[in-house]
């Protein structure tokens, strides 16, 4: 079963779309007989993608550190709840089940997740595609800085291509698995 990896916020921002976008992509990974794999809580966008998987009927992994059970709200309906001791642990767990990563809106754990992810990309560390839901143009600017970083020497535009960006869930499924297949 391919599992996807999806780091966002625990929070729903303030663009509707960005649940919508969530709720929408948690059902097309169900509805490809896929699983999804993320971080474990029931609230924010979080929330979102794990119900919307689940009520397709869809396996959903969640991974939190003990310190997050109260904080995040631990989604107890999930097929799987994996509790790990900290931040490196769920990253790792997470990573692990995983064979493909998505980033949809989010705060710094989600840019952190993400850069992480893809670091360990570069370094070797895994070969798994990454891209982002760029949700009403949520991530523009930081790709448009990334391009920018490529243009200042600082990033090699091989590894600027392995992020792969699409506004529509099913379209980023569909370039996902292109790329795992590369």
């Amino acid at each position: 079963m391919v599992r996807i990896c999806i780091y966002m916020g625990s929070r729903e921002g303030r663009d509707a779309g960005f649940r919508h976008a969530a709720e929408t992509l948690g059902r097309c990974i169900a509805q490809r007989g896929w699983g999804l794999v993320y971080g474990g809580a029931r609230v924010g966008l979080m929330g979102a993608v794990a119900d919307a998987a689940l009520h397709e009927g869809g396996e959903v992994i969640g991974v939190i550190p003990h310190h997050l059970v109260e904080r995040e709200l631990a989604h107890e309906g999930l097929t799987h709840l994996l509790r790990v001791d900290d931040m490196h642990a769920r990253k790792s767990a997470m990573a692990e089940h995983a064979d493909a990563f998505i980033a949809l809106p989010g705060g710094i754990g989600t840019l952190e997740e993400l850069f992480e992810t893809w670091t360990w990309q570069y370094l070797g560390l895994h070969d798994k595609p990454i891209g982002v839901l760029d949700v009403s143009g949520f991530y523009r600017p930081l790709l448009e800085f990334l391009d920018h970083t490529v243009a200042q020497g600082f990033l090699n535009p091989e590894t600027r291509a392995r992020l792969v960006a699409a506004a529509d869930p099913d379209h980023l499924l569909d370039r996902l698995m292109a790329a795992q297949h590369a």
